[in-house]
């Protein structure tokens, strides 16, 4: 009897079950859901970067102008009237390719006397030498001969002096630019001709503050561009200055690019990027991801759903980012939100993750 009241019981309860599961499932749903989105509420949604390493240049931005390799204003040594221009304006020359000619009738007149001159000096010495050997005449006699014979030929030397004073040829291979005589113009040493230029090389005259000073030297690279060109131009420091500018504080560098296609004038403006230090392997995080604390510097990073506080050394910084020296590695995830009210071991949601050097 007993037994058969506990089966009765058994199905009596199960019934009752059953017939309640509709309305308790919904309450215990509804417990459940309000926990999960509790839990949800209390993680921080945050945005962050994971780090990979990149090619990072230390650069410093400046401006300057471009000078021709070199350069000089054609002048005459004496004065005279032109009588040749054997030159086409903007056109190329070889050096010591003749590019004037000055009028020396003059000069030649006293270079065939000089000749003449000397001819007969020397044919009198070789003379006399003859009639020494035989007494004929004394060692004095001769050498006073001979001494002419030398005076003559120093005369005729300084007429030739004179004469490739009348003529103007070009110091290096270069370009010409515009004249400014023409043929029969009276011109002087003061007289500007011409002007020739190197431009198979362009050196690129600019300035740097003197905080950099200790950072330059030869060999460092740069890029620069000039107007007209969407290209980008390659050089290098060959020079720099020995002391700052006082005035300006800043110190002078120059640098020099090849120019085999002639596409860079001298005296155009350029904008100058100098290329101080170049680290393959750099790990760069935005700026505002680096929270600032007495004597140190620290960021936040995701690890496995919560935010991990770390101490960083950072190093070179540019306009958008800085370089991690130390505490971070490649892979790490930096919060760049919320980091106002982040704590350390708080739970974190992230909404978007980019790559550190596809920013």
């Amino acid at each position: 009897m007993t037994i058969k009241r506990i089966l009765i019981y058994g199905l009596f309860l199960l019934a009752l079950g059953v017939l309640a599961w509709p309305k308790v499932h919904p309450l215990l749903s509804t417990t459940a859901d309000n926990t999960e989105e509790s839990q949800s509420q209390n993680r921080l949604p945050v945005e962050a970067v994971t780090l990979e390493p990149e090619v990072l240049e230390d650069i410093i931005y400046s401006s300057g102008s471009l000078r021709a390799n070199e350069v000089v204003d054609l002048r005459a040594e004496m004065a005279g009237m032109v009588t040749e221009i054997l030159f086409e304006e903007g056109r190329p020359v070889e050096q010591g390719q003749l590019l004037l000619k000055i009028n020396d009738n003059e000069l030649q007149a006293q270079r065939r006397r000089a000749q003449f001159q000397l001819n007969l000096a020397e044919q009198r010495e070789v003379r006399q030498q003859r009639l020494l050997e035989r007494g004929g005449v004394s060692q004095e006699e001769y050498d006073e001969t001979v001494n002419q014979v030398n005076v003559l030929r120093s005369e005729l030397e300084l007429i030739d002096a004179q004469i490739e004073k009348t003529e103007i040829r070009a110091p290096f291979d270069g370009h010409i630019g515009l004249k400014f005589i023409s043929p029969g113009s009276f011109i002087t040493s003061e007289t500007n001709i011409a002007t020739l230029n190197d431009i198979s090389q362009v050196k690129i005259d600019f300035s740097i503050p003197e905080r950099y000073v200790t950072r330059v030297d030869v060999g460092d690279r740069i890029e620069f561009t000039v107007q007209g060109y969407d290209s980008t131009f390659v050089g290098e420091v060959y020079a720099v200055e020995p002391r700052i500018d006082d005035q300006t504080r800043t110190l002078r560098i120059r640098a020099i690019s090849d120019n085999p296609d002639r596409m860079l004038v001298p005296g155009a403006f350029a904008n100058i990027e100098l290329i101080l230090e170049t680290i393959d392997n750099a790990l760069m995080i935005p700026a505002i991801a680096v929270l600032p604390e007495l004597n140190r510097q620290k960021v936040f990073v995701y690890n496995n759903g919560v935010a991990e506080e770390r101490e960083v050394t950072t190093g070179i910084r540019t306009d958008r980012a800085v370089q991690v020296v130390e505490g971070l590695a490649p892979g790490d995830t930096v919060l760049t939100t919320g980091l106002l009210q982040v704590r350390p071991g708080m739970p974190v949601d992230l909404t978007q993750v980019t790559n550190s050097s596809h920013r």
